[in-house]
């Protein structure tokens, strides 16, 4: 049971709308997806441990204390939300050294194609109409499986880089055998 819960993924859904975020909600749960939801990307970024400076707030330090314990492999946001877009939310993702490996995905009730490319151009991964259907969401899977193996690729080099500088380290005294 415990192997189970490790190899599922969580999403973060973002949407300002209750049934909007019911309804994916229950669309990535059928999919077997660990789901937090938010009504806000301003939430988001807290949940995420990414908040601005004139957001820094206690809430802030429990969000970031929140993102150490839950791993977020996938991002899916509205695109028009009041204050911070799901756009800006994507770009601010993006410029974060932490979380930009996170894909991100748009959903939006308006096909509006230079809004769709804008998104596609910073870095989401799809652009989904709503309403968003379970079709939509199967197609979560190949790009989670991308991050996954994107992640795994760089812990071992980061180990090996690691062991690297221990062996070659100028600090390191090497034991000589004297004859």
């Amino acid at each position: 049971m415990a192997m189970a819960l490790e190899t599922r993924f969580h999403v973060l859904a973002v949407d300002d709308s209750l049934i909007d975020r019911m309804l994916i909600e229950r669309l990535l749960k059928t999919s077997s997806f660990n789901v937090t939801t938010v009504d806000s990307a301003t939430k988001a970024l807290k949940f995420l441990g990414l908040v601005e400076d004139e957001f820094r707030t206690f809430e802030s330090s429990v969000a970031s204390q929140i993102h150490q314990d839950v791993d977020v492999n996938l991002i899916i946001t509205d695109y028009c939300m009041p204050g911070m877009t799901g756009y800006d939310l994507l770009r601010k993702i993006k410029e974060s050294k932490s979380l930009k490996n996170i894909p991100v995905v748009i959903m939006s009730s308006e096909n509006v194609p230079s809004r769709i490319n804008r998104c596609l151009d910073e870095g989401a991964e799809e652009f989904f109409l709503k309403p968003v259907q379970q079709a939509d969401v199967n197609k979560l899977k190949p790009h989670l499986m991308k991050s996954r193996t994107k992640e795994e690729n760089e812990q071992p080099l980061n180990n090996k880089r690691k062991d690297m500088e221990e062996i070659y380290s100028p600090n390191k005294t090497r034991l000589r055998c004297s004859s």
